[in-house]
Order: C-alpha cells, then sequence, then structure tokens
C-alpha cells in the first residue's frame, strides 16, 4: 500500500497578499481560487508536483473556530511561530536570488548545515518561514 501526501495547509492572512508571493514570487501555480459560504479555497503547487497542494487558509477558514482560536491564530501568525514549508531545490544559490531578488523578507542566507543540506529561508507576507533546502554533495 502507497501513502502519499496530497494536500498540506499554510495559514495567511490575506488571499491577496498570499496569492502573488507563492505564483509570482517562489513561481508555484494556482490551482484552485474558489469563493463558497463566505470563504475563499485557494491552492498553489509546484508544476513538477502535480499532485501535491499546498493550501493558503486565513484563520477564519473553520467556521467552528472560536473568536478567541482565531485571534489566538492571528496572534502566533503574527510573531512569525507557526511552521511553514521546506522545499527542495537543485539550486540552492540560484533559488535564494532569484526569491532575495523578487524582494522577498531574507531569515537566512544559504549555509551549509551540519544535518547534510544546505538552506535559505524567508518569510512570506503573513510572517510564514519558508524554507529551501538542497542535499550536499558526499
Amino acid at each position: 500500500m502507497d501513502i502519499n501526501l496530497s494536500t498540506c495547509f499554510i495559514t495567511v492572512d490575506d488571499h491577496d497578499k498570499a496569492i502573488p508571493f507563492y505564483r509570482d514570487v517562489l513561481g508555484l501555480e494556482v490551482r484552485n481560487d474558489v469563493g463558497f459560504e463566505g470563504m475563499r479555497w485557494v491552492t498553489v503547487g509546484s508544476p513538477a508536483q502535480p499532485d501535491l497542494d499546498i493550501v493558503l487558509e486565513t484563520p477564519v477558514a473553520d467556521p467552528s473556530a472560536s473568536p478567541v482560536d482565531r485571534d489566538a491564530v492571528t496572534a502566533l501568525m503574527a510573531k512569525g511561530l507557526l511552521r511553514g514549508v521546506i522545499f527542495r531545490t537543485d539550486d540552492v544559490d540560484a533559488t535564494f536570488e532569484r526569491i532575495r531578488t523578487a524582494g522577498a523578507d531574507v531569515l537566512q542566507e544559504p549555509v551549509d548545515q551540519p544535518y547534510g543540506v544546505r538552506d535559505c529561508a524567508f518569510r512570506d507576507p503573513a510572517g510564514n518561514m519558508i524554507r529551501f533546502t538542497q542535499p550536499r554533495k558526499q
């Protein structure tokens, strides 16, 4: 039996700020942008991974969440404390330069890590950490 990841979620505060970052800066394709009962379902993904969607979800997306819960998520997001995603690339230095040049908020320039990768990190418009990693040649 095969098990594959199909969907993951990133919490964003504003779809209209997030979409240009993920589409234009990172180069992901927008796969869905659908309104439904006052909410919005937005998915993006890499053209190289057509079976994996990333949902850009706002704190108000869960109608069962209380206002206190939504405020808590919003506060964590504002502090950059929610988990983001890690993308793999075949050239972390070129990826870094392309994204930095596009004006993204740099958290870490490319560096060799002791656990076998070279990586860099940025913040998306909502404050999430987005990392790019490249396995180091042995």
